[in-house]
């Protein structure tokens, strides 16, 4: 079974919708949306937020193993996908030029970057100890998540 048909039947999209709900606050909202997709989401070793200060990420609320705490716009895969403003996918971490180790378990990425107000405030960053975890069912997936935390802070 695919996550997307996994997840379409734990409906995680209503359930994140129904969590987040009246809630603004970006941190508050941050820390329940990492914790969901952590323990709905099967094979899965981090997940988590960095918000935007300045030129560098700086991790916000994650489930899973401790991480980089800062992270330069350009470097690694989320500093990429945040310059870029654009979700990157990374099959193998090993094969990404400058990819960053936070946990030397994770072997596959999925980047997405989120703006609030139309403007960049971090990105979403999953990791799985899987190769070529996440791909185009994945993607819809994550980025609906985002799509759901930006509107709640919105």
């Amino acid at each position: 079974m695919s996550v997307a048909a996994a997840v379409q039947d734990d409906d995680l999209l209503p359930e994140l919708r129904a969590l987040l709900a009246g809630e603004r606050d970006p941190v508050a909202n941050a820390a329940n949306t990492a914790a969901l997709i952590f323990t709905r989401l099967p094979r899965l070793n981090w997940a988590g937020f960095y918000f935007l200060q300045g030129d560098t990420l700086v991790l916000g609320p994650f489930q899973g193993q401790p991480a980089c705490t800062r992270i330069r716009l350009g470097q690694g895969v989320c500093g990429t996908a945040a310059l870029r403003n654009e979700t990157i996918i990374v099959p193998d971490v090993h094969e990404f030029p400058g990819h960053i180790v936070c946990d030397s378990a994770s072997l596959s990425e999925i980047v997405v970057p989120l703006s609030i107000a139309g403007k960049l405030s971090g990105v979403l960053d999953i990791d799985s100890p899987a190769l070529d975890r996440f791909g185009p069912a994945e993607r819809a997936l994550i980025e609906a998540v985002a799509a759901l935390y930006v509107e709640a802070c919105e």
